[in-house]
């Protein structure tokens, strides 16, 4: 074996190194996303410790879901009457068709088209407007409810 003064001598590339060391093999390289991915992670587990952050995230939560309930509200409405005018033109067409009828310029399977389409229009605006009335009214018995208790 040989002695410490020679075993801890400086070698070529000026580092203090004992021959014998075991290498130690390269480290695989770690993608920027997968740190990115740890860093999040330990601020998400701090995050959670904090009573200001969490009460930011509840207020932001409660906003967008009073949002997004409004939204669905006002998408039922606008669908409804877009649908019930468009039932209003089939409507218009139905009278043409049928005075067309009478003139006898038309079949019978003509109407029977326009008073199909027409029915079928008015009866997606209808239900279109009676679920955002029926969402309307479970949000304020809910609301309510969340008053008493």
């Amino acid at each position: 074996m040989r002695s410490v003064a020679e075993r801890f001598t400086a070698n070529s590339r000026g580092a203090i190194v004992a021959p014998e060391a075991v290498k130690i093999e390269a480290v695989n390289k770690v993608s920027a996303w997968q740190k990115a991915g740890v860093v999040a992670r330990v601020a998400g587990k701090q995050a959670r410790k904090s009573r200001t952050l969490n009460a930011i995230l509840g207020g932001v939560r409660t906003t967008l879901r009073s949002f997004s309930h409004a939204l669905h509200q006002l998408w039922l409405e606008v669908t409804g009457t877009l649908f019930l005018t468009i039932a209003g033109f089939g409507a218009i067409a139905l009278v043409r068709e049928y005075m067309k009828y009478e003139a006898g310029r038309a079949t019978i399977g003509r109407i029977a088209i326009a008073v199909g389409f027409t029915l079928m229009f008015a009866w997606f605006g209808l239900t279109s407007f009676w679920r955002a009335k029926k969402k309307a009214r479970g949000r304020e018995s809910s609301s309510v409810d969340r008053q008493v208790t």
